[in-house]
């Protein structure tokens, strides 16, 4: 399960909403949540923020909180 996967269980989130409020996919948005590989688009994202009434900064701030700046170059 993927970061955004999690997320979306923490919150109880039915995926079938997501996706009929998105108009993504169900094929997109199980894919979004179950394979690593997948990348998440920027807009994908803002768009199930808005679908689960979640502010689409702080759900990034939790699906990217493990990146961080290479402070090696400072």
């Amino acid at each position: 399960m993927t970061k955004l996967g999690e997320y979306l269980a923490k919150k109880s989130v039915n995926k079938s909403m997501v996706a009929r409020k998105t108009g993504l996919s169900k094929a997109r948005i199980n894919e979004l949540t179950m394979t690593d590989t997948a990348k998440l688009r920027l807009d994908e994202m803002y768009l199930i923020a808005l679908a689960i009434d979640t502010d689409p900064c702080e759900m990034m701030k939790i699906l990217c909180a493990d990146l961080s700046l290479d402070e090696s170059d400072s």
